[in-house]
């Protein structure tokens, strides 16, 4: 029985980590990543279309959610491809065999998996760029307009304290995972952290709930396989011994160095190389994009004009373009449901590029896009009032913005020791 139940999470946790995709940091190798990718789509398709019933139509490109349609069809496509590779293992494996070596394989493979996958996510989180803190436009935006995942980015992004801290602890289990004497503590860390996140995806509709439930799948599998090594320490209070399963007894000298080469290169590629790209990424967007004369802030407009004619500005009205909101890093976005703009939490994206020599300002839907939204003239009326001109389609619009004085308490960071009150 232990040797089926091997099999399956032996097949199974090949298909999770999908491995190959390993070959995508390999110069000259991520077509092997795309070729066995690609091979997979007819095999989860037909499974789906004939079994699992998923959705009609499985979303393979999900814009950065791991929650997909055809992710949950991969995942219920792994459960079915283990299940029966297990059954066909058991059927052609007549004579008993010692699976010591493919148990360590497995752990090993898992175990730094868990690194790579602490490293990258933890060096981000050091620089608290993986959650950024809350900027104008969210500020402004009503807070029951924001969808959980939104509400909980931004609760993080709003503490970088917290969110470094967070890092910190998903390094340790990549730190502690990396020396056989300390995989211990670095498994029940790792399955602390691991857990905590994926409770939080649960919970605020985070679209990583696969991906995180992995992750605290392999920790479990590592401690339980181990089972007896952690009741002896925790429940019977006696000694537990070496932690052996991670330990390969071989006089192969090629194989001693191909395991510090591996190790090597994970703690270099992962661990300096990705906390350096962090690093540069905060460096990059620490750096301010004010586009003088059009200063940072909230913009109400005060004025309308189409075709020359004052239109009445209606609170009612929900295309009406009723604030401009301009961000320090140029991004903005207007309180309408205008679809000319990207729209997120009944307000219309964009980013924009100032002239000043020819007075213009441009607007593209994304920053660095070619293709342009609209250009438009503007006019520093005095330093709290700009007026824009622009022509879409046929129509002429003049739109006159008057800078609030508004002020956003989160944007404070406030701290007290001493609180003399519920706040």
């Amino acid at each position: 029985m232990k040797k089926t139940i091997f099999r399956f999470f032996f097949i199974y946790f090949i298909l999770s980590t999908a491995l190959w995709q390993i070959f995508e940091f390999i110069p000259g190798l991520s077509a092997i990543t795309y070729f066995i990718n690609d091979a997979f789509v007819p095999v989860v398709t037909f499974f789906n279309d004939h079994i699992f019933h998923v959705k009609d139509k499985l979303n393979i490109d999900g814009g950065g959610s791991g929650d997909t349609s055809y992710a949950w069809a991969y995942f219920y496509n792994s459960i079915l491809l283990a299940t029966l590779g297990t059954i066909l293992w058991t059927l052609l494996e007549r004579k008993p065999k010692d699976y010591s070596k493919l148990d360590w394989w497995l752990k090993n493979t898992l175990r730094y998996y868990l690194i790579i996958i602490a490293f990258l996510y933890g060096t981000i989180k050091l620089f608290a760029m993986q959650m950024p803190e809350p900027n104008l436009s969210e500020l402004a935006t009503p807070l029951g307009d924001y969808l959980p995942m939104r509400l909980s980015w931004m609760f993080f992004g709003y503490s970088s304290p917290y969110q470094i801290f967070s890092g910190v602890m998903e390094i340790m289990v990549a730190i502690l995972l990396l020396y056989r004497r300390t995989i211990t503590m670095g498994l029940l860390l790792g399955f602390g952290v691991f857990l905590n996140v994926f409770i939080l995806n649960l919970c605020f509709d985070i679209p990583v709930k696969i991906f995180s439930m992995h992750l605290v799948i392999y920790c479990l599998y590592l401690i339980i396989s181990d089972a007896n090594h952690f009741v002896n320490f925790f429940w019977r209070n006696i000694p537990s011994g070496k932690l052996n399963s991670y330990y390969f007894s071989t006089t192969n000298k090629y194989f001693k160095i191909f395991r510090i080469v591996v190790k090597t290169l994970i703690i270099l590629v992962f661990g300096v190389f990705s906390t350096y790209q962090s690093w540069e990424y905060k460096q990059e967007f620490s750096k301010s994009k004010i586009q003088k004369p059009i200063e940072p802030g909230v913009y109400y407009t005060t004025s309308f004009k189409k075709n020359n004619v004052e239109i009445p500005i209606s609170l009612s009205d929900d295309k009406l373009w009723k604030d401009f909101i301009f961000q320090d890093d140029s991004r903005g976005s207007i309180l309408t449901s205008d679809t000319l703009f990207r729209q997120a939490y009944n307000r219309g994206y964009f980013s924009y590029q100032v002239k000043p020599k020819e007075n213009k300002l441009i607007f593209t839907k994304l920053r660095n896009d070619k293709e342009i939204l609209f250009e438009s003239q503007y006019k520093v009326i005095n330093p709290k009032s700009i007026q824009i001109s622009t022509k879409i389609k046929n129509d002429s619009l003049v739109f006159t913005l008057e800078k609030s004085n508004r002020n956003f308490q989160l944007m404070e960071k406030q701290f007290h020791w001493i609180s003399e009150a519920n706040r």
